[in-house]
């Protein structure tokens, strides 16, 4: 079956004709006017009215969609064309007043793993750095539904995204964040890093690194769960990621004990163990690991500097900064702007003549135009033929 509507290449080869310079400008006819703007408006897609389509459709009990022959790999390609909607903030804002927010977090119960995953990514991407819509999911008891999915659903990728939505639920959202702790969520966070699954210790280790980040008085909490023993054997995982995530947590706890003259961290003979292990691992490395290995020689260091108040051996052994990366960033202005432009910039004000009004002008890219050129051939100014700096 032919496809419907404009036709793509015919506007293309008008475009062109009508814009490629060699032919003078001229008004449009009425006629011309009305197939442009028709094949134009024929692609252009109506968010709202889009976005109002798909909650109909979320509102939809289960069993009549499937009736009609709707699967589950449907559902999830709408969820898909819908978190691509909310992407925009506005557009995140309004699914709650057009009556979308509600039916998708019910989706967060569905009966299948794939759609129960995917509307937890939406939910990731609609609360995402957006106070607005972390307010309407919390009054909509949207953490309610991702809390059970976060800590007992049997599909660890549906757990994963939970986790995911969670976090960015929370952060920098106090209410969130209380909401979390009464809920018991330290504890799922010490089930979540006792995961085989590499994802899922990564998240729970990025959003506990996060918490005791924002909230010191919190350290004893996960000290007294356990968490710091986890946590050491997480530093030792196969995991770059994990490792890092790991030595970040164990840093906030030792810095907090540090505060309160409470050292019991540093006198873990496991930790000092687990240190030695990482510099002697890093030792070991390529050059190339070592490169990719930057933030974790520096937590390594750091949290042996914190514990036990001297640097560590890769100070010593000159695997602390390797050579170059304490060096200043390159210089890429003087590699795509012409040396005037910096004389200029230094002294823009300067008049050649007091009778002028001409100013010197900075070089563009790839120089002057030929006119320019020969202007200060003759005067010796940098300017334009019409004595204003090249913009």
């Amino acid at each position: 079956m032919a496809k419907e509507g404009p036709n793509w290449d015919g506007l293309l080869k008008w475009s062109l004709a009508h814009s490629d310079g060699t032919n003078p400008s001229r008004n449009l006819s009425e006629e011309d006017r009305k197939w442009f703007m028709e094949a134009v408006q024929a692609q252009t897609v109506d968010v709202v009215k889009r976005m109002k389509e798909i909650t109909l459709v979320m509102q939809t009990p289960e069993q009549v969609l499937e009736a009609q022959g709707v699967t589950s790999a449907d559902i999830e390609d709408m969820l898909d064309e819908l978190q691509e909607h909310v992407e925009s903030i506005d557009m995140a804002n309004d699914l709650h007043s057009i009556g979308g927010l509600v039916p998708l977090l019910g989706y967060l119960k569905n009966s299948h793993s794939n759609i129960r995953a995917k509307a937890a990514e939406v939910v990731t991407t609609i609360v995402q750095n957006n106070p607005r819509s972390q307010q309407l999911v919390m009054e909509a008891n949207g953490l309610e539904p991702l809390l059970s999915n976060f800590t007992s659903d049997p599909d660890v990728t549906v757990r994963t995204k939970a986790l995911g939505a969670i976090s960015s639920l929370i952060r920098h959202n106090k209410p969130g964040v209380t909401a979390f702790r009464l809920a018991n969520g330290y504890a799922a966070l010490r089930d979540a890093l006792g995961s085989e699954n590499v994802r899922f210790q990564r998240k729970a280790l990025n959003l506990i690194h996060y918490l005791l980040h924002e909230n010191a008085s919190d350290c004893n909490v996960v000290s007294e769960l356990g968490f710091p023993r986890m946590m050491m054997h997480l530093a030792s995982s196969e995991d770059a990621e994990v490792r890092e995530a790991a030595l970040k947590g164990l840093l906030e706890l030792a810095r907090e004990e540090t505060k309160g003259a409470d050292g019991s961290l540093g006198e873990d003979e496991k930790l000092k163990q687990l240190l030695q292990e990482r510099i002697n691992g890093i030792s070991l490395m390529s050059p190339d690991d070592l490169g990719a290995a930057r933030e974790e020689r520096q937590l390594v260091d750091s949290l042996w500097n914190t514990c036990y108040n001297e640097p560590s051996s890769l100070k010593e052994k000159g695997l602390l900064v390797l050579p170059g990366e304490d060096a200043p960033p390159p210089d890429v202005a003087s590699k795509h702007f012409e040396p005037p432009l910096r004389a200029w910039a230094a002294n823009p004000s300067t008049d050649k003549s007091p009778s002028s009004e001409k100013k010197e002008a900075p070089l563009l890219l790839g120089g002057p135009p030929p006119e320019a050129a020969d202007s200060q051939n003759n005067s010796g100014a940098g300017e334009d033929a019409n004595g204003q700096p090249n913009r």
